[in-house]
């Protein structure tokens, strides 16, 4: 039998091959339905939308018990171990690959990428036993067969044969959605910070001075990780797609709910990687809407984008020894190897910088998410 990994971007490319640009904007409002579809979970409660909320900054929004740590999953009991990162601005990340020049694992999505692109992404939930539930594509694929408006469009965008193989049906719908992620919904590029570059936005003092604290290596290491192009660069994504360890501790309080014990691995988790020195390191997240897609880290221990500067800043202050949320001395690392510490240590911050970067980032937020920043 052929090797499925092998025969995915066979398929993908075949699918796109006789698209025109009239098709490529079906596909998208395909996609975008689909997007929103909880007829495609197990128990027909949960869409890709319902943790990637497009109101909240593609964020889940939900509570769940536990502050919006972890999503819920279509059972309404099962819980992860890792947030829901945003999906705005996921179609700038490159696949996933081993930069050989660098020596780094980049791109890819989720937190560890396990998926090589969008359309993996895509097709992963709907599959998880603690997501959407999905027994296998199969099944997937006959859900979609309910719908006559699928049907039609499915055809008409892919071909009048296209559910005769349920794996390529899947990859079509894996497809519609991914394209419609690249819609430009989903990266405007119309915040503060852009119409600040087109000299449609005055920065005021404190944004100025987060600005120029954020850019330079020689004060802050923000840039290290979270510039791709450079200062006022049209398009930039904040991040450099790079993996880290930055010594995030433990969710307790998450790990309490869910009930998980073992340790997470991070980018070794990913069955991809198996070079233990990748163990605890995290993709770079954009800072793309960062101020109102709170909790923070890879399992959202972290509440307040303020705690997290302090966090960061920790590795340089010697006086910033709490954290302000628990009113305790920061939680040991969860993976003590392989802290990118290089990365992580530069000068120390005062109060005044503290702010002054949070104010920077706020910034970079969608113009129609700009009302949460007041919440």
């Amino acid at each position: 039998m052929r090797n499925l990994k092998l025969l995915t971007p066979i398929l993908l490319a075949f699918l796109s091959s006789s698209l025109n640009a009239n098709d490529i904007l079906k596909e998208q409002e395909l996609g975008q339905i689909l997007f929103f579809d909880k007829n495609l979970s197990k128990n027909r409660t949960q869409s890709c939308a319902t943790c990637h909320n497009p109101n909240t900054g593609f964020v889940d929004e939900r509570e769940n018990g536990v502050s919006k740590m972890a999503s819920l999953g279509d059972d309404e009991k099962s819980l992860g171990d890792r947030q829901a990162p945003t999906a705005s601005y996921a179609k700038f990340s490159p696949s996933f690959h081993f930069d050989e020049k660098k020596q780094k694992y980049i791109g890819g999505q989720f937190w560890d990428g396990r998926a090589a692109t969008l359309e993996e992404q895509a097709g992963g939930p709907p599959l998880n036993p603690i997501e959407m539930g999905m027994k296998d594509k199969k099944e997937v694929v006959e859900r979609l067969k309910e719908n006559s408006l699928y049907i039609e469009s499915f055809q008409k965008i892919y071909g009048k044969d296209i559910f005769q193989n349920e794996e390529v049906a899947y990859e079509a719908m894996t497809k519609a959605i991914a394209s419609f992620e690249r819609s430009d919904e989903f990266s405007p590029f119309d915040s503060k910070y852009d119409r600040h570059l087109k000299g449609e936005y005055d920065l005021t003092p404190l944004e100025d001075l987060g600005k120029s604290i954020f850019f330079s290596n020689n004060n802050n290491s923000c840039a290290k990780c979270h510039v791709l192009k450079g200062e006022d660069k049209k398009g930039e994504t904040f991040t450099n797609y790079e993996y880290h360890n930055i010594g995030t501790p433990a969710n307790h309080s998450l790990r309490e709910k869910n009930g998980v014990k073992t340790i997470d691995e991070g980018l070794l988790a990913n069955p991809n990687v198996t070079d233990e020195s990748q163990k605890g390191k995290y993709k770079v997240p954009t800072l793309r809407n960062v101020a109102v897609t709170a909790p923070y880290m890879h399992n959202g221990v972290f509440a307040d984008l303020k705690t997290v500067v302090e966090f960061y800043d920790k590795y340089s202050n010697k006086e910033r020894t709490i954290n302000p949320e628990t009113k305790k001395v920061w939680d040991e690392p969860e993976v003590k190897e392989n802290i990118s510490l290089e990365e992580l240590r530069t000068k120390a911050l005062n109060d005044r910088k503290v702010e002054a970067l949070v104010a920077f980032m706020k910034l970079l937020t969608d113009k129609k998410y700009e009302h949460l920043l007041e919440k």
